[in-house]
């Protein structure tokens, strides 16, 4: 027996945070960039995951699952992660222009 529900007014929510998460106006995807940059970088380095992993102090997976751009990384995790391949994190709130 097939059923139409109506989606829950919560999980409405949850999409329109993960889809304003992901995409940043004429800049792609934050998180994208931020995995590709630590990736760049652990390479720069001669790091394998598993090295950058444990100077971040967390596991390889997770190291993974960010270059992969899986979920976004807490904010104190990418702090470890800067200071691990020698780099400042710069984060910067813009104002939305009002069209």
């Amino acid at each position: 027996m097939a059923t139409d529900r109506p989606e829950r007014p919560l999980a409405r929510v949850a999409e329109k945070a993960r889809a304003r998460l992901a995409g940043v106006e004429g800049d792609g995807w934050f998180f994208a960039q931020i995995a590709d940059q630590v990736a760049q970088r652990r390479v720069a380095q001669n790091l394998s995951q598993r090295e950058l992993a444990e100077l971040v102090g967390t596991t390889q997976s997770a190291i993974a699952r960010l270059e992969r751009g899986g979920r976004p990384p807490r904010i104190d995790t990418l702090l470890n992660i800067a200071d691990a391949l020698d780099c400042d994190l710069a984060v910067e709130l813009v104002p939305r222009s009002s069209s």
